[in-house]
């Protein structure tokens, strides 16, 4: 598990794709990429969300996760998860799962799996920022 400050950039999505190759046990990677959508609330739409993080919760929380997700699903050799914290614009992408198997049918539902684990587990808080840079506190979904 990785926090890193704003938004998953194309370099470091080729960074854990390149990496997951390197595994030669795996014939499989399910990758997963949230992206933050320009909603509209109200009449007003969302620019950017602002993530808030318990990090010293954020690591034993994942490992849970991790931790699960391998005794479900024994296929499973590796699983990354780049989270995003602080503030990340419409269009641009903040969080990244990428499970990597022997083979796809594990891959694909412990992706799956991760991904609701994650909104459902991890202490992490989204603020919604509207374009007249009003804001509302969001709830995992």
């Amino acid at each position: 598990m990785h926090l890193i400050n704003g938004p998953v950039t194309p370099g470091v999505i080729s960074e854990i794709v390149a990496k997951g190759g390197e595994n030669q046990e795996c014939g499989a990677h399910s990758l997963f990429l949230g992206q933050v959508r320009r909603d509209q609330v109200d009449g007003k739409f969302v620019r950017a969300i602002e993530y808030s993080v318990y990090e010293e919760m954020v690591i034993p929380e994942a490992d849970k996760i991790f931790k699960s997700i391998m005794s479900e699903f024994d296929d499973v050799k590796t699983i990354e998860i780049i989270h995003s914290k602080g503030l990340v614009k419409a269009g641009e992408i903040s969080l990244l799962v990428m499970v990597s198997a022997g083979h796809r049918d594990h891959a694909s539902k412990a992706c799956a799996k991760a991904v609701e684990l994650i909104k459902e587990k991890l202490p992490i808080w989204k603020k919604e920022i509207f374009e007249d840079n009003s804001g509302q506190w969001r709830g995992n979904e």
